[in-house]
């Protein structure tokens, strides 16, 4: 699987899975003192409150950055979320709530919060969205 990444502040870590993200900058445009995407490390979770942070968090619209509270690392509840479809101009298909996605090849995988389906065709991770329609220029 791909590069996963967890940063903590002590009350909260924040994890970012790479394969996930299709880099739609909606962190660093809420959150830019936190999420900052031209800098190693791009995660400054001191930055920012602790309750600013989960806030941008839950906004990531492939779940590429995730939480957990750390002292519930092990028992942190799914948050219930409608669902609900949203298409993106000139990007991919979100798909908010609890989905089971069938692929291809018949495997089953239960999706949670926010699924970002591709819509140009040329994502190297399909059915999911990798980014790709950004160099693609895609249009829809």
């Amino acid at each position: 699987m791909g590069r996963k990444r967890e940063y903590t502040n002590k009350e909260v870590t924040v994890v970012w899975e790479a394969k996930k993200c299709i880099h739609s900058a909606i962190c660093a445009k809420g959150l830019s003192d936190v999420f900052r995407p031209k800098v190693r490390p791009w995660v400054r979770i001191n930055a920012a409150t602790t309750e600013a942070i989960i806030n941008q968090v839950k906004q990531c619209p492939s779940s590429a950055l995730s939480y957990y509270m750390n002292d519930k690392k092990d028992n942190v509840a799914e948050e219930t979320i409608e669902t609900k479809v949203e298409v993106l101009e000139n990007g991919p298909l979100l798909v908010y709530g609890t989905i089971k996605v069938t692929h291809k090849d018949g495997n089953e995988e239960i999706k949670n919060k926010t699924t970002a389906f591709c819509r140009c065709g040329a994502s190297n991770n399909k059915p999911f969205c990798d980014g790709t329609h950004v160099k693609e220029a895609f249009k829809g």
